[in-house]
């Protein structure tokens, strides 16, 4: 069991994560004026159903509130979980993520996890990867290099385990031997979506699997909406990798960005509508990345810089600035003489003769007569012809 919170203190987080929903704002500023157990007893308390402090939501709500906690049985829930080798984390335990403190009274009651590593070490230097379920090839093979680089480096990956992106990001962390966590909208016991058991079961044994619900809970689809703020404050930025306008990875990213968190996005194609809500992202405060060292770079400690972005390096690139001035005053056509060579260079005739001479020699331009040209060799290579020519 997780040292730092009482007995009784947890029991009771672990009753009310079956009576209040994933980030109740209501329910979490009564957790936070009564505490634990005193807003258990609230709620099971006869006759205090109508009681002032409730007075937020109406009766309904509150009979159904009493009938969840009335039902409610912690010491089973611990023991399911305790029997598949999790654990359930609270606030006050030193296991806890502190900066989920950061969602207010949308924080966790507390946090059903299964697998071995200390969450709250591993949330320190984390990185959200989220997408479209139904990505393209592109969208999985962006996911999973980004995610098994992140891995590389040190870095963990989080996400969601649904299909699509989700599901890349979490295999490309496994395949590089990396740590990956998934957070799930349901119970950490249940499988969903089903096609995902194996996938599950891995990122149990080699990362953890984390989720606000009890044991055997069911997924809705709030919930997966909830769940992603979860996922935005865990970690210290989030990837956006194909995304329409209207989806469940744009919630995380904006999620993010109100929690001060870096978000960023990976281009795809204009015509793509699964691309869409990531360059809607770009156009805000998003930064726009492409590969797992200029996401580190972002999110990482000052010194963990991308490598420089260049192309290949041509022979007229290593030429000195004269040089290069020569090259460019040349025509794509024809000859130029040496004094308009001087002239166009802003130099003398004799040092542009020396220059051209040496160019000849290592093949940029040869004698016409007269005047210079580039070789041919020079004028197919590209990149040497004046402007207009």
């Amino acid at each position: 069991m997780t040292a730092g919170v009482d007995a009784d203190e947890r029991l009771a987080r672990a009753a009310l994560t079956r009576v209040i929903e994933p980030g109740d704002e209501n329910g979490g500023r009564w957790l936070r004026r009564y505490g634990a157990r005193g807003l258990m007893d609230l709620f099971t308390s006869p006759g205090r159903s109508d009681d002032a402090a409730l007075a937020e939501v109406g009766p309904r709500r509150i009979s159904g509130l009493r009938a969840r906690a009335k039902a409610a049985a912690p010491e089973r829930d611990l023991s399911v979980i305790a029997g598949i080798g999790g654990r359930f984390v609270c606030p006050g335990d030193q296991e806890w993520p502190t900066q989920l403190d950061d969602l207010g009274p949308a924080r966790p009651i507390g946090l059903w996890v299964r697998g071995r590593p200390d969450l709250r070490l591993w949330s320190l230097r984390s990185v959200a990867i989220v997408g479209a379920r139904a990505c393209t090839p592109y969208g999985a093979h962006m996911a999973a290099s980004i995610a098994s680089g992140l891995a590389e480096r040190g870095w963990v990956v989080t996400s969601g385990a649904a299909y699509g992106v989700d599901g890349a990001a979490h295999r490309g962390a496994l395949a590089s031997g990396g740590a990956t966590v998934a957070v799930l909208a349901c119970g950490v016991d249940v499988v969903y979506p089903p096609g995902h058991a194996e996938l599950v079961r891995r990122i149990a044994e080699q990362g953890l699997v984390v989720g606000e619900l009890a044991p055997g809970d069911h997924p809705t689809r709030s919930r997966f909406v909830l769940r992603n703020r979860v996922i935005a404050a865990l970690t210290r930025g989030t990837v956006v990798v194909e995304a329409e306008y209207r989806s469940g990875s744009l919630v995380t990213a904006r999620g993010a960005q109100r929690l001060g968190r870096f978000t960023m996005g990976v281009p795809g194609p204009a015509t793509s509508g699964l691309s869409a809500g990531v360059h809607e992202l770009l156009r805000g405060e998003g930064v726009l990345v492409t590969d797992a060292a200029e996401v580190a770079e972002l999110v990482g400690d000052m010194g963990d810089l991308a490598p420089d972005r260049r192309g290949p390096v041509l022979a007229r690139d290593l030429l000195d600035p004269l040089g290069g001035r020569i090259l460019d005053a040349l025509p794509g056509r024809g000859a130029l003489g040496v004094r308009d060579i001087a002239r166009e260079t802003a130099t003398t005739a004799d040092e542009a003769l020396g220059k051209l001479y040496e160019l000849h020699s290592l093949g940029f331009v040869q004698r016409q007569g007269d005047g210079w040209q580039l070789t041919p060799r020079t004028t197919s290579g590209g990149g040497t012809r004046r402007a207009g020519t």
